[in-house]
């Protein structure tokens, strides 16, 4: 079992790790987001290079104690169509973007979402459905026995024995990296004769870009583990 806060798409990697373990729970009592920014952005890669995305979010972000469950989304600045005018540049013309547009248009354009935890949910649920990913999502307040620690030999524990489990609030997805087993395998970009291979982008670049097979590539990031 694998235990984080909530991801906005989340990244490959964060994907990778989640599918290793097989169950995921949520933490929706998780505080001070900031510090974990990929709670409410996503990196993706276009015409011209890799690209932050970022959901705005209700009061001020330098030092937000607000749980997660409570955490609002703010409508300032029509981030709604900027994202969906981002994503439209970057993978509108890879492989999947037609297979995939008319069920995540919905959600980030014509979402009604009032707070965070709901539009994670939602992109997670749909990229568990598109990708056909044998994860199970459990979300849950914030669990005071679940931090144990998160090095190599545990990560890999987890992948060896499914009964066990890691506590990765804090250490995958966040602005300086990890430091993980996970390899950064490559797979096809749209943009790799541009920009090449860029490592570490949301979910959603490998889903544009292999579609259902990403699940192979998921599974190639971590079978050394």
């Amino acid at each position: 079992m694998m235990i984080t806060g909530s991801m906005c798409t989340g990244s490959v990697r964060y994907w990778a790790a989640a599918l290793a373990a097989g169950r995921v729970f949520i933490d929706t009592g998780e505080r001070h987001l900031p510090l974990r920014h990929s709670h409410h952005r996503y990196s993706i890669c276009g015409p011209n290079g890799p690209q932050n995305l970022t959901v705005p979010l209700v009061g001020e972000t330098a030092n937000m104690a607000t749980p997660m469950r409570e955490v609002r989304i703010s409508e300032h600045g029509n981030w709604r169509r900027l994202h969906w005018g981002a994503l439209y540049s970057a993978y509108g013309r890879t492989p999947y973007f037609d297979h995939i547009a008319p069920e995540l248009e919905p959600i980030i354009v014509g979402g009604h979402q009032t707070h965070l935890l709901e539009l994670n949910t939602q992109l997670q649920q749909l990229i568990v459905d598109f990708m056909d990913l044998p994860i199970q999502f459990d979300a849950q307040c914030t669990m005071h026995n679940a931090h144990r620690p998160c090095g190599g030999d545990n990560f890999q524990s987890l992948f060896a024995n499914p009964q066990s489990d890691i506590d990765l609030r804090g250490k995958i997805d966040g602005k300086r990296g990890d430091n993980l087993p996970i390899t950064d395998v490559p797979y096809y970009q749209v943009w790799a004769t541009r920009h090449g291979f860029v490592p570490r982008l949301s979910i959603l670049d490998l889903l544009m870009n292999e579609g259902r097979e990403g699940i192979f590539i998921l599974r190639q990031m971590v079978k050394h583990c």
